[in-house]
């Protein structure tokens, strides 16, 4: 199938017409991109209850039985060939992007050469949908935000016929992301029109900032105002010399009897950690990396404790710390691993489940799948944050760093199973114990 080439010219830009699709039977899925596999999360990952409809509307798809689909924004539009003779009308709406939002991802995708190359190239760069999504901007569909419509007697959400154009559209996304766009409310010729238009101002201001722009008359440049500002003061001390390693920390041990309660080895251990943290902290503010950055978020109680207990913490104070968070032994051990190789995402991404966009959890299976080509890459069940493979001894989890931490079944527990990765496939790898082609 080629959409772009079979596509009939509609009276506007605003309006598309695609033929009958040919049957599809045989295929394993029904979208190639993960962007069309994002289309088809969002369908099924809000459907548990209604699989038997989805499965009778993927039948339909394959076997042909969806007539020409019209796209328009915020409406799809086609006749589904059910049991009877006459064919059923068949729509389902989507919201459109308010102008504030495509304001936000106009600017998003003109600030990227690549982005506007990909989009003409009809590929949808997964780097311009987290822009758009760093912006507040939804492109692909959540979980809810497609609404059926259908003349059929069935009152499913979705019936089969519903169902069965959802699944066609998803094949025409493969074809042309800007399917999606008219969807979300702009035509591709208006879109292209806009984003080469904001491209050159973006060129055009760099070229303009990279040469001095003369001030208007009576004005005087900021700069030379600070310079005369600083002029009368003193200059700044120069920063402290980095330090190599702490200095000796004090011993408790075998002094005085202590008051009741305080344990000697603990407390030179918290006296050493803190000691350590400040020479590591101290020569992390020297190097030109740290310029410009925002310090981190404090720790809670709970990871401060297991940080410390992954510091190889003096058994009595391993065990008072396990105490204190309400651990038994395997779970502590699980979060000190966490810890290394994570710090504070790796702990979080081990404890606290959360629902990521579903364009995410497609991008990741598409990569997976490119990772193992000439063989069959392994199947993954996704389950909020969390992609299990086939078999269930393999699991990726993402964290909200965007990085992908692999994890191993050991005894019937997850375990984390290596440093986290932007690649899920390496991520993969390293939960499967193999390499990636």
């Amino acid at each position: 199938m080629n959409a772009r080439r079979t596509t009939r010219k509609a009276d506007t830009a605003r309006s598309r017409t695609f033929p009958p699709l040919p049957p599809a039977r045989g295929r394993r899925s029904f979208a190639e991109s993960w962007w069309g596999n994002a289309w088809v999360e969002a369908l099924e990952g809000r459907q548990r209850s209604a699989t038997g409809r989805l499965a009778r509307g993927r039948t339909y798809a394959r076997a042909g039985n969806v007539g020409e689909i019209t796209v328009t924004p915020g409406r799809v539009a086609a006749r589904v060939q059910g049991s009877r003779s006459t064919p059923y009308r068949t729509s389902m709406e989507i919201p459109v992007l308010g102008e504030r939002d495509w304001e936000l991802l106009l600017d998003a995708a003109a600030g990227q050469a690549g982005h506007i190359a990909a989009l003409l190239d009809r590929d949808m760069p997964a780097e311009l949908v987290e822009d758009a999504a760093r912006a507040g901007v939804r492109l692909l569909p959540r979980q809810g935000e497609l609404t059926p419509t259908c003349s059929c007697p069935d009152w499913g959400d979705p019936c089969k016929h519903a169902a069965a154009v959802y699944y066609q559209v998803a094949r025409l996304l493969d074809e042309d992301p800007f399917v999606l766009l008219l969807l979300r409310g702009r035509g591709e010729q208006e879109l292209m029109d806009e984003l080469q238009r904001r491209n050159a101002a973006h060129a055009a201001l760099e070229s303009t900032s990279s040469h001095d722009v003369p001030s208007a008359a009576g004005s005087v440049p900021a700069k030379d105002v600070f310079a005369a500002a600083r002029a009368g003061l003193p200059p700044l001390p120069g920063p402290p010399h980095a330090i190599a390693r702490p200095g000796p920390t004090a011993v408790f041990t075998g002094s005085s009897a202590p008051d009741t309660g305080i344990d000697p080895a603990a407390l030179e251990f918290l006296a050493a950690d803190a000691a350590a943290r400040a020479v590591r902290l101290l020569a992390e503010a020297l190097t030109p990396a740290h310029l410009g950055t925002t310090p981190a978020d404090p720790l809670h109680v709970d990871q401060d404790v297991i940080r410390l207990a992954a510091a190889e913490a003096p058994p009595t104070l391993v065990t008072r710390l396990a105490d204190a968070a309400g651990l038994g032994t395997t779970d502590l051990a699980r979060s000190v691993r966490a810890w290394r190789l994570g710090g504070p995402e790796g702990l979080r991404v081990l404890n606290e489940p959360w629902d990521p966009e579903p364009y995410e959890l497609a991008a990741a299976r598409d990569a997976v799948r490119h990772a193992w080509e000439g063989e069959r890459a392994p199947a993954l069940r996704a389950t909020r944050n969390r992609l299990t493979a086939t078999g269930g001894s393999a699991q990726l989890r993402l964290g909200t760093d965007r990085r992908w931490y692999p994890y191993r079944k050991e005894s019937g527990t997850w375990w984390p199973a290596g440093p986290a990765d932007r690649d899920p496939a390496a991520a993969l790898a390293a939960a499967l114990g193999t390499e990636t082609s």
